[in-house]
């Protein structure tokens, strides 16, 4: 997917690499991209995810839960500091489609990071998944036990 939005350079960069890494399904250079402070906003949760390491372990393992996943569209916002990316994968037998609305500062570097889903059967799929995998990383990530 050519990327050829309106977005500010340093944002535009990043995107091309993040592009790059779902494409050969690598994020191992994912912490290059992330703002010590970024923020995972999950579908399943209501409180974020707070800190470059929880959206480094998030990103590291959906794109191991997914399969098929393919981008189709891009939205930038007016001040080239935002995308949208629509999505559809699936999760075991359930088809699902979403967007990941990213935010980048002026470095170019992702601070927040948020994923929608539907519908509820592909979401709940992705979270019973991801629940298996992470639950008590994640638990640790918002400080409190599994």
């Amino acid at each position: 997917m050519s990327t050829s939005l309106a977005l500010q350079p340093a944002a535009g960069e990043t995107l091309k690499r993040w592009h790059q890494m779902i494409a050969v399904g690598d994020l191992s250079r994912l912490p290059e991209l992330l703002h010590p402070q970024a923020v995972f906003r999950s579908p399943m949760a209501f409180v974020p995810y707070e800190s470059a390491a929880a959206v480094n372990l998030i990103l590291n393992t959906v794109v191991t839960v997914f399969e098929d996943f393919a981008y189709h569209r891009e939205l930038a916002s007016a001040d080239g500091a935002d995308v949208v990316l629509e999505f559809s994968a699936r999760v075991g037998d359930r088809q699902l489609k979403g967007i990941d609305m990213i935010r980048f500062d002026e470095a170019g570097l992702i601070t927040d990071f948020e994923v929608m889903v539907r519908p509820m059967s592909g979401l709940q799929a992705l979270g019973e998944e991801m629940g298996r995998r992470l639950a008590p990383q994640l638990a640790a990530l918002k400080g409190r036990p599994a």
